[in-house]
């Protein structure tokens, strides 16, 4: 590209990187983000053990080299990811970024992983500014909406002290996350008729086929916080493209849509998934087929599915997390050079053979209704009516 982005910082930069990489308009919020951003998640060593040397010397490569949007959250590392940053953003100009962080998600014990109360979020973003050494952060989000206990809570609490926050000059944008693409907290209505705990799986299974572009509009049209973005994972890749569905009405309403894991938390990947991604057997059976087919064929499927997502381009941006040096040079040069012929009839083939028969199959509800049982669990509640009231009221 001839114009360089607002981002652009002379001296700082590397001017060929920047020139080579795509910019898109993020919904009405202004910024011109790069196709391919910074997912932070992997600075908290949430997949592995991290080097922290090299943590911060890959922030440095993704910024110089033209990604100019960082996303992070106090859930990843349980801190940990944010004060990684910290570390590497006083040394960058400040103008060379766009960040965004987010509330509502904490701890790993289950009875104090979520708390959307105003009281509490409004904590959050100024420990999130600490950490970081940001007297502001572009993007203030919720994380993970889906897991409120209901609706009402996001409405009345979490979304007016993101408000706030915006007022106070904190943060400059509001958005939501979660992987539901019905709005991103169904769980509102998916559990309020929910049986026994131990039936919960199976309600929710049953219940996602209700009327979920219903309840995204909910979300987006009952607040009376503007929302400026929508963060969601795993719905625009290979395996599940349904983010295609959604993208005309978060376009007509002026939403930026963040993506984020193109390869489907391991799934598209010679290594393969973790043993804790919720996706189905037939799911992981299928990728690992495609993974196995690519490698025969000597493709890497982790790079058919990051071209498969940045080369859609009407998304934004695609957020990839990762704690190597080598792996962001290698996410960074795969954006702007094209598939080769045999890498192209390798998709090709990929897609139809094992891709196409899953229909864009997907784990919503699953990981919700598993929270929602361990923690009725342990309160020794017999409902997850009674296990969700309590925690509307703690």
């Amino acid at each position: 590209m001839s114009v360089m982005p607002e981002t652009y910082v002379e001296g700082f930069h590397d001017v060929s990187q920047v020139k080579l990489m795509p910019y898109r308009s993020l919904g009405k919020t202004g910024l011109s983000v790069s196709a391919l951003s910074f997912g932070a998640s992997s600075l908290g060593s949430v997949f592995r053990s991290t080097d922290e040397s090299e943590s911060l010397e890959v922030v440095k490569i993704a910024l110089q080299s033209g990604i100019n949007y960082v996303d992070t959250a106090p859930w990843y590392g349980h801190g940990k990811s944010e004060s990684v940053l910290g570390k590497i953003l006083p040394t960058i100009p400040r103008a060379s970024y766009y960040i965004a962080t987010k509330v509502g998600r904490y701890q790993a014990d289950v009875n104090n992983m979520f708390d959307f109360s105003a009281e509490r979020t409004l904590q959050s973003v100024d420990e999130s500014l600490q950490r970081l050494g940001l007297e502001y952060v572009d993007g203030i989000q919720i994380h993970d909406m889906e897991f409120a206990p209901s609706l009402d809570i996001i409405l009345s609490e979490t979304l007016p002290a993101l408000q706030k926050v915006k007022d106070a000059g904190k943060a400059k944008f509001i958005g939501i996350t979660g992987y539901p693409l019905a709005n991103f907290n169904i769980v509102a209505a998916l559990f309020r008729t929910c049986f026994c705990a131990e039936k919960c799986e199976q309600n929710v299974l049953a219940g996602v086929q209700v009327d979920l572009f219903f309840w995204s509009r909910t979300v987006l049209e009952k607040s009376h916080v503007h929302i400026d973005t929508i963060l969601t994972y795993c719905r625009a890749s290979m395996n599940d493209n349904s983010l295609r569905d959604w993208l005309p009405y978060f376009h007509n309403h002026g939403v930026g849509v963040v993506n984020a894991s193109p390869i489907s938390m391991g799934l598209l990947s010679n290594r393969g998934p973790p043993s804790w991604n919720p996706a189905s057997l037939i799911i992981k059976k299928a990728c690992a087929e495609a993974a196995s087919y690519c490698n025969d064929n000597g493709v890497d499927i982790s790079r058919l599915g990051l071209k498969f997502t940045i080369d859609q381009e009407d998304i934004p941006t695609t957020l990839v997390s990762t704690a190597s040096c080598d792996n962001v040079r290698r996410n960074i040069d795969s954006v702007y050079t094209p598939l080769s012929d045999k890498e192209q009839q390798v998709l090709e083939e990929v897609m139809e053979r094992y891709m196409k028969p899953l229909n864009n199959a997907n784990w919503e509800g699953v990981e919700v209704a598993n929270y929602w049982r361990l923690l009725a669990e342990q309160q020794g509640k017999t409902t997850l009516v009674e296990c969700q009231e309590k925690s509307e009221l703690s």
